[in-house]
């Protein structure tokens, strides 16, 4: 399997978002099987890059990233489960 490309992933990623609306949230792994399968040989390497795509998007002011609920202050400094979802 080819890996896909950042703007394949950027893609899904604004899509699932769109398609989950507002107020709600998807988790950086949905995004990541939706490209790579089930099975997380598959998905587990399209963590990384689904997290970059996050933070580009997040900078371009067309996603946001959450912890705990809030945005994050700084999308290049953050750590641990995190969601995404549209901005507020």
């Amino acid at each position: 399997m080819t890996r896909p490309t950042d703007e394949t992933i950027a893609e899904t990623l604004l899509r699932l978002v769109a398609e989950r609306g507002a107020d709600k949230t998807v988790c950086p792994s949905e995004v990541a099987r939706a490209l790579g399968g089930p099975h997380p040989d598959g998905w587990g390497p399209l963590m990384q890059p689904v997290r970059r795509q996050a933070v580009r998007l997040t900078k371009e002011g067309r996603i946001a990233i959450l912890r705990k609920g809030r945005p994050v202050e700084d999308p290049d400094d953050f750590r641990g489960v995190y969601r995404l979802s549209l901005p507020r």
